[in-house]
């Protein structure tokens, strides 16, 4: 869980500057997510988790697109910066990931794992040694580790 006493703080925003934001305490988690309704809505492959989040300037427009989930973006600018809804993964708390590529320092934050795997589009294997699930089920093990072997 995020610890808004370590005093860790990670900022970001938008292309235009119309939306900026800040996350208190390090990521939930940082994850590279290969299903077809994150590449749909936002092209990404990798977002941090947060509970604690607060928006400095600004304000997102958002998308729901399914009960519950919702999208956020820039109304100026177009650019996708949050993923909002409530966390199966983590007992329900209500969570807000936000896209790497729009952190002031992406650099920083190296995805620890590959969710969706099963959705992954064939031509995109990172040769890391990252544990992969199929699914974002709760509790399920990694399916294996590293690339997908094939012959």
């Amino acid at each position: 869980m995020a610890d808004v006493d370590s005093g860790e703080k990670v900022t970001g925003g938008c292309k235009c500057g119309a939306i900026r934001y800040e996350a208190l305490g390090p990521p939930i988690e940082v994850t590279y997510y290969h299903c077809s309704d994150c590449r749909g809505t936002s092209g990404h492959v990798g977002s941090l988790r947060y509970q604690n989040v607060r928006f400095l300037k600004g304000e997102r427009k958002r998308y729901e697109s399914s009960p519950g989930i919702s999208w956020g973006f820039c109304d100026h600018c177009r650019t996708s910066l949050s993923l909002d809804g409530i966390s199966k993964r983590y007992s329900g708390i209500h969570t807000t990931e936000f896209l790497i590529s729009t952190l002031d320092n992406p650099e920083s934050y190296v995805p620890d794992r590959h969710m969706h795997d099963g959705e992954r589009l064939p031509w995109f294997d990172v040769a890391d040694n990252l544990p992969r699930f199929f699914k974002l089920d709760a509790g399920i093990e990694p399916t294996h580790y590293g690339p997908e072997n094939k012959p």
